[in-house]
């Protein structure tokens, strides 16, 4: 029950006091304010999934409070608690959007079952939520982009780091993994969404500049310091403060790190005033924690304060089912970007990329597409626009017949679907979107390609049409 909060409010602390106790005998998260004021702070710095207001309170009333609430959380449910006599009032707050009503004196057994109910009906919201998010395009989550089963597994992390809202995250992964892409979709889906997302490298700067970078620091602190610094904790107020290549931090600025996530509150360098602070702290390293712990590098209470939840990104190599949809994806943002129209590929690219070992990752990925694009005389890539090295390795595999299967599997039907779907837009962009012409090119009829169309959910490009 610790995922669904509620409030309860009434000016009677009696009342209060007993329901407070029961339902935190039951198993229920709760929270009591005894007016409406109150309870709308609380609403407003918290979120409830459900609220329990008193129908008739001095000041405030219930039915305000409950406009007040339908404003600024329309998601929570308001049960209006009403004494005898006042049932029309009850019923108005029907109207307006209370869930229900609940009657004084009040009977527990009653709340209990509303509550209930409420809770079921959320659970059911929030699974929806989910099937309809699997049910979307799950080839890519927003900038992430993967059919293989490991990026799957990351999607579905993603999905439930939403629906906690998780304090802090801990991604590992070699360098180019795209752990900082991570971070940013993580960001950008959660709660702290509309707030700042700051990115710090901690690798980038000595011990003494980064902790001025983090902290801040008071003018006078030391030389240079010629006015006061506001730090990145406190610029990331309310949002996620991405902090990469944690590995490298100091044991002083590990221990002020820890402070931070368990106190929510530092000192500026140089200074003595207490600041209290509300961040999200998503973390990043290409390193081996684990082996930084036992080899007394990085401190264990560190550790596991940041690996809340973990999230670990596979190398390119281990995911090359993969690598027809990244190079797609860098493709079109590569080629709209550097405002050169390219139309493609040769078969003999893709086959050569599923055969390297991508030490650098996906940013080795992207980086070679990119200057491929650049340098291209054509506007189709063939494989002489191929570094040497990938050239090379080619070469020397060129005589395998067999398909490149990558060793942790993926996806048959999804690998087919995808390509399914690129080459319906392809057909699409080459017939200019009429219909008949691009189901011709296809070798099918009109009405089967309208029908793949719709299931694949294409649409034709804003940028497209006239």
């Amino acid at each position: 029950m610790e995922d669904f909060g509620i409030l309860f409010v009434d000016d009677e602390k009696e009342i209060l006091n007993i329901v407070d106790e029961y339902l935190t005998l039951n198993g229920y998260t709760v929270t009591v304010a005894d007016n409406g004021l109150k309870a709308l702070e609380h609403i407003k710095e918290t979120g409830y999934d459900i609220v329990f207001t008193d129908l008739n309170m001095p000041g405030f009333s219930g039915l305000e409070l409950l406009a007040a609430i339908k404003e600024v959380r329309p998601e929570t449910e308001v049960v209006i608690v009403t004494g005898f006599g006042t049932i029309e009032s009850a019923i108005e707050a029907l109207k307006l959007g209370s869930y229900d009503y609940l009657q004084k004196p009040i009977k527990l057994e009653r709340l209990k079952l509303l509550i209930d109910r409420i809770i079921e009906k959320k659970k059911l919201q929030r699974e929806n939520i989910l099937i309809k998010r699997r049910l979307k395009e799950r080839y890519r989550y927003d900038e992430l982009v993967g059919v293989s089963p490991k990026m799957q597994e990351i999607y579905e992390k993603i999905d439930r780091m939403i629906s906690i809202n998780a304090p802090t995250v801990l991604i590992q992964g070699e360098s180019g993994t795209g752990k900082e892409v991570v971070a940013r979709v993580i960001h950008r889906n959660s709660y702290y969404k509309d707030k700042p997302f700051v990115p710090v490298n901690c690798g980038a700067m000595v011990e003494g500049l980064l902790e001025s970078e983090l902290f801040g620091h008071v003018k006078g602190s030391f030389t240079g310091a010629i006015r006061d610094k506001m730090g990145l904790f406190k610029a990331a107020e309310g949002g996620t403060l991405f902090l990469d290549e944690i590995a490298e931090l100091s044991p002083n600025l590990q221990v002020k790190l820890l402070r931070i996530l368990q106190e929510q509150e530092f000192e500026r360098v140089g200074g003595t005033k207490t600041i209290k602070c509300d961040i999200r702290v998503i973390a990043a390293t290409n390193r081996d924690l684990d082996k930084l712990v036992k080899d007394g590098q990085f401190r264990e209470d560190l550790y596991y304060r940041l690996k809340v939840i973990p999230v670990v990104i596979p190398p390119l190599r281990e995911r090359r089912s993969d690598i027809p949809l990244l190079v797609h994806h860098f493709m079109e943002n590569i080629s709209k970007s550097r405002k050169k129209k390219i139309k493609g590929m040769s078969k003999d690219i893709v086959k050569a990329f599923m055969e390297y070992d991508w030490p650098g990752n996906v940013r080795e990925l992207e980086n070679i597409i990119e200057r491929m694009i650049i340098l291209s005389e054509g506007d189709e890539l063939t494989i002489q626009d191929l570094p040497d090295k990938i050239i090379e390795k080619h070469h020397h595999e060129e005589d395998a017949v067999d398909p490149v299967i990558p060793e942790e599997g993926f996806s048959l039907n999804n690998a087919i679907n995808e390509y399914e779907r690129l080459l319906i837009v392809r057909a699409l962009e080459k017939a200019d979107w009429v219909k008949n012409r691009a189901a011709k090119i296809l070798n099918m009829n009109r009405t089967t390609l309208v029908e793949k169309i719709k299931k694949q959910g294409i649409e034709r490009p804003r940028r497209a049409m006239n």
